[in-house]
């Protein structure tokens, strides 16, 4: 059998929209050996390899449809620390419904994503947008960059200053509906 059989044709779309493509496989080998390819590179040119197994773990991550499923998934201090975070944002925007946006745990609010935050293997993060350049001074201890701020497990962000940064992410929504509307 060969091995495209072993993916149902939604997958092949996945995995060629990622750029991935069939480099060999051994014979009799459970395991398919793939690489990415950017554009204009030779075959000949050493692509980094990339297991089946991770290239299908990642496309799992994508099917996550809570933020619940989502927590589940992190480890410990990580899980512990983005629990807080999602208490904080719940606190600070009561009305605010949870979804998964961009394959990342989001607030909601009249229709619009509101926050994003997330974990990687290095970090948390938190992402309400370009509001944070009104907090610089209050996010000196933290890596930021235009949208994101991100903080470690072991020294979470202040509730106050969440709270603050999701207050000013409605506000600035709410200004940008008002304008859209007296057009």
């Amino acid at each position: 059998m060969s091995w495209e059989r072993h993916f149902a044709a939604s997958e092949f779309r996945q995995l060629a929209c990622d750029g991935f493509w069939r480099t060999g496989m051994r014979a009799g080998s459970s395991e398919v050996s793939l690489s990415s390819r950017g554009r204009g590179s030779s075959r000949n040119d050493a692509a980094p390899e990339t297991s089946v197994r991770s290239v299908l773990s990642k496309m799992r991550k994508a099917t996550v449809e809570s933020i619940d499923e989502y927590l589940t998934a992190l480890p410990g201090d990580q899980r512990v620390a983005l629990e807080a975070l999602r208490q904080m944002i719940q606190a600070a925007a009561p009305r605010a419904q949870e979804c998964i946006s961009y394959r990342m745990p989001a607030f909601r609010l009249d229709g619009k994503v509101l926050v994003w935050f997330g974990a990687t293997a290095n970090h948390c993060a938190f992402y309400p947008g370009a509001v944070i350049q009104d907090f610089e001074h209050e996010l000196a201890g933290y890596q930021i960059s235009k949208g994101t701020v991100r903080f470690s497990s072991e020294r979470p962000l202040p509730a106050e200053l969440v709270a603050k940064l999701v207050n000013a992410r409605i506000a600035r929504c709410n200004a940008g509906s008002k304008a859209r509307q007296t057009r």
